[in-house]
Order: structure tokens, then C-alpha cells, then sequence
């Protein structure tokens, strides 16, 4: 028996094995991202496409939620999954620099928007669906679990949102700590800074970011920042993650549906209401399912930004990466930051709109500007992510608010 199909001993077996799997030291030096979007069909963007439309778009790209066992990767390294309502999304290949990912996600978002467009689907360019009411298309066991156990909130997650998402090389053992407080510290004004998804099935929401308002709304032992004072990241997310209650339990067939509240702790104390006992791959399947702003995955991974429209997926992730550039960058963003650190949600709802955020956005934007110069980014796109920075803390508005 593998260790992974070993039964779990008890909470501190669990502890450990989350403390030596959720953040892997060393010099950083690895970036990725993640891209993600809407889609629609050309002409009709309101109406819904079905399973087989995509599958047949995306031909042997085509992930395995789609039927396809063997997916092929796109050209420059990057895998493509589909999200329960249709969601297309890329995860690159980790990347040794701005520039080496910047080429790599462009060829790949290239390659993929030419194959949906060869069948009349259209990526989307917001952070939320703007025309349609969130609908399930894909039928898996943990997407009909996870529908049932939420609320609206959860299955308009599931269904409409698109977001972007930041990876980055956890670091040195000393400054893990740093760089963690850091990602979430700089969320609510990024968050506003890079808010696009205020309109939502054909209303305008009243929110910046209508997307992490969803996000808001879910059972915040799953979604809440896993910060606990920071001073060691390891324990605090791994006692976050037996805190949080099990979306879905493993099992053959089609009901994979967890008892309402039923923690990971709980299911270590008590494995009668499942059946069996947990083992270390059940609590990797549920590391998989707990949804804060910052993730803990061997690496960071930052959550809480909107997709982009278009080519300027490149200006958040940017400005995470020049911000993350060295200790000094880090520790003058973490004191421009910290007057709206904990001002998540009047992040979303009032984005650039609150003036607290919009001042820390405004100084977190600049001193990353003054940095482009070290990523290595050709001129042209820095000025272009300049001017969409810029453009957006004139008008104090996201994305979606700005002209364009």
C-alpha cells in the first residue's frame, strides 16, 4: 500500500504531511500563471455552449473533463482545463523570468483563442460573466458535489467567474514568512488596482469586482486569507485546512457529496460518517478544494485578481513580480500596503473608489513602475502597462470602468 492510500494516524500525521508539501524552500526563481476566461459563442455571447462544442474546439488540448485521457500541452508548455460552467483556462510552465513567461503565456493565449475561434467561440474579457446567469455544463462527481453544497454565491463561482492567477517560488526559509504576509498585505489594493467584473448577467452589480464578491459569499472557512499572524505559515494553513469543512469525499460512482460541516479534523476524529478512515491523497484532494486569496502549493499562488481583457493579462502579473523583486522592494511595498491591508472587501466592492485602497494602489502601482526596468520586459509592453495603470488610478476605476 502506497502511502498515499495509508490511512491518516490522527490530526499530527496530517500537520505534518501539509507542513512538508505546502511550502518548498529555496532561492526564488520560478513564475507562472494561470489565465482564465469566460467563453462564448461569436454573434451570441449570451447563449450557453455545450460540453461537446469545446471538447471539439479544443481538440487534443482538450483536458480530461472533457473525455480526453491524454490531453496534449499547448505549444509553449501550458495546459488547458475547463471549469464547471465552461470556464477555458491555461496554466503555463513555471518560467526562470518575466520575460521567458510573458512569451510563453502570449504564444500559448495566441494558439488558444485561434482554435475556439476556428469554431466560433470567443474567450471572454472580464472577471465575470457579463451576460449570463451562472449554469453547470460539465458533469463530473466533485463539480455535482460541489454545486450541491453551495449556495448561490458558490455556484456563481463555479460557473461565471474568471480569474488570473500569480505563482511564485515560496523562498528562502527565512523570508517564506515575508513573502507570504506580503501577498496578502498587497491583495486589497491589486484587487481594486486590477478590478473587471462589475457587470453580472446583464446588471451592473454595484461591485468593483463582482467576482470576489462570490467569493465573499462562500463558507469563509474555505475562503478567508489563511493568515494568522504570519509568523509561521506552515501551521497556520495547515490548521486553516483541518478547520475547513469537506467539499466533496472520494468515492465510486457518482455521489461524492461530504456530510454539511463535516471538517477534515472531524473526519480524523470520527470516520463513521464517511466509512473509512482519511489517507494523505484524501487530504491532497481537499488542499485542492479550499479557496483563499494566497494558496499555499509547494509555491504561492495568488488568487485574488480578475482576468484581463486581452494582452494585458501581463500588467498584474507584472506588478506582483517587480513588487516581489527583492527584500528591499518587498518590506517599502508591505509599509505602502499596510493602511489598507485588511480592507478586503471595500477592495471589491468600492475598488479604486475607497480613498485608503486607491492610495495604496497608487503607491504600490508606482513603486513597481520604477522596477519594470529589472523584469526584463521589452519597452512597448511596459509603457502599455503603464499607461493601463495609470489610466485606471485617473479615473479611479478597474478595468471594466476605463476607457478604452
Amino acid at each position: 500500500m502506497s502511502s498515499t492510500e495509508r490511512a491518516l494516524k490522527g490530526a499530527a500525521e496530517a500537520i505534518e504531511h501539509i507542513e512538508g508539501i505546502c511550502f518548498k524552500t529555496g532561492p526564488p526563481r520560478w513564475i507562472g500563471a494561470e489565465l482564465e476566461w469566460t467563453t462564448h459563442r461569436a454573434g451570441d455571447p449570451a447563449a450557453y455552449l455545450r460540453p461537446a462544442e469545446l471538447s471539439a474546439a479544443l481538440g487534443g488540448h482538450a483536458p480530461a473533463s472533457l473525455g480526453n485521457p491524454e490531453p496534449e500541452p499547448l505549444p509553449a508548455g501550458g495546459t488547458v482545463t475547463v471549469e464547471p460552467g465552461g470556464q477555458v483556462e491555461i496554466s503555463s510552465a513555471p518560467a526562470e523570468s518575466l520575460v521567458a513567461l510573458h512569451a510563453a503565456v502570449s504564444a500559448d493565449h495566441a494558439h488558444l483563442a485561434g482554435l475556439l475561434a476556428r469554431s466560433g467561440i470567443e474567450l471572454g474579457e472580464r472577471g465575470i460573466d457579463p451576460q449570463r446567469q451562472p449554469r453547470r455544463i460539465l458533469e463530473t462527481p466533485r463539480y455535482a458535489a460541489m454545486e450541491r453544497s453551495f449556495d448561490h454565491a458558490g455556484r456563481t463561482m463555479m460557473g461565471s467567474t474568471a480569474g488570473l492567477q500569480v505563482c511564485l517560488d515560496a523562498g528562502e526559509s527565512g523570508s517564506v514568512a515575508v513573502r507570504w504576509a506580503a501577498l496578502h498585505e498587497f491583495g486589497p489594493p491589486l484587487v481594486a488596482l486590477f478590478a473587471n467584473s462589475r457587470r453580472h448577467a446583464g446588471r451592473d452589480t454595484g461591485w468593483a469586482s463582482a467576482r470576489m464578491a462570490a467569493w465573499y459569499g462562500i463558507d469563509r472557512r474555505r475562503t478567508a486569507p489563511a493568515l494568522n499572524g504570519g509568523h509561521d505559515p506552515a501551521k497556520d494553513w495547515a490548521r486553516y485546512a483541518l478547520d475547513a469543512p469537506l467539499l466533496c469525499v472520494r468515492r465510486d460512482g457518482d455521489d461524492w457529496d461530504a456530510p454539511p460541516g463535516f471538517t477534515f479534523a472531524d473526519w480524523l476524529a470520527d470516520s463513521g460518517p464517511i466509512g473509512r478512515a482519511p489517507t494523505e491523497a484524501d487530504l491532497d484532494y481537499h488542499l485542492n478544494t479550499l479557496f483563499p486569496p494566497v494558496r499555499p502549493r509547494g509555491y504561492l499562488e495568488v488568487r485574488y485578481l480578475d482576468t484581463q481583457p486581452g494582452d494585458e493579462w501581463i500588467a498584474p502579473v507584472a506588478v506582483v513580480a517587480a513588487l516581489m523583486a527583492d527584500d528591499t522592494i518587498t518590506g517599502r511595498a508591505r509599509e505602502i500596503a499596510a493602511p489598507a491591508a485588511d480592507r478586503w472587501q471595500q477592495a471589491a466592492r468600492d475598488g479604486l473608489g475607497d480613498a485608503v485602497v486607491h492610495a495604496a494602489a497608487a503607491g504600490l502601482a508606482e513603486l513597481a513602475c520604477e522596477n519594470f526596468g529589472r523584469t526584463g520586459l521589452a519597452e512597448p509592453v511596459r509603457e502599455m502597462i503603464f499607461a493601463g495603470i495609470s489610466r485606471r488610478l485617473r479615473t479611479r476605476t478597474g478595468v471594466e470602468g476605463s476607457a478604452r
